[in-house]
């Protein structure tokens, strides 16, 4: 490793504990040619994880493509990012626990659905319809009364 200000190799760990998250290791680093300190972050390197589509074609798993879907779902509702951070954590959580290699979105899909179920229903709807490819008004309604029929 190389100071990020003077570019000397010679680094010492000055502190080494695990990040808030749990999810890394969070180290404060001092140079000793320069003196400036500098923290760095170490996570587990996983494996790619690739998603089959609807289509039949593979692209890698992309944690800003899931966010962003449940971000523009949960769009002017009451959900902090907090709440929306820990959902697409339990997703992400919950794929890479599968120890596949290749996931379908069917599967993703349906994880996601079921957190914004749980977290709010009005994003749940609109990730159902975007998702489910809702082509008219009638099956809009069929989804609604199917949630209404499960409370």
């Amino acid at each position: 490793m190389k100071c990020p200000y003077c570019s000397s190799d010679v680094i010492k760990v000055i502190d080494s504990r695990p990040s808030e998250e749990q999810n890394a290791i969070r180290r404060r680093r001092q140079c000793e040619s320069c003196n400036r300190r500098f923290t760095t972050y170490e996570t587990i390197e996983s494996a790619p994880l690739i998603v089959i589509k609807k289509d039949h074609s593979r692209e890698p798993y992309s944690r800003d493509k899931l966010s962003s879907g449940v971000i523009r779902s949960c769009h002017k509702r009451p959900i902090s990012m907090d709440k929306i951070d820990s959902v697409i954590d339990f997703i992400e959580n919950n794929l890479y626990n599968t120890l596949k290699k290749e996931i379908d979105s069917t599967y993703i899909g349906g994880l996601v659905m079921e957190q914004l179920k749980n977290l709010d229903e009005v994003a749940y709807v609109r990730f159902a319809s975007v998702y489910r490819e809702f082509k008219d008004v009638n099956t809009f309604m069929d989804e609604l009364k199917k949630m209404l029929k499960e409370d």
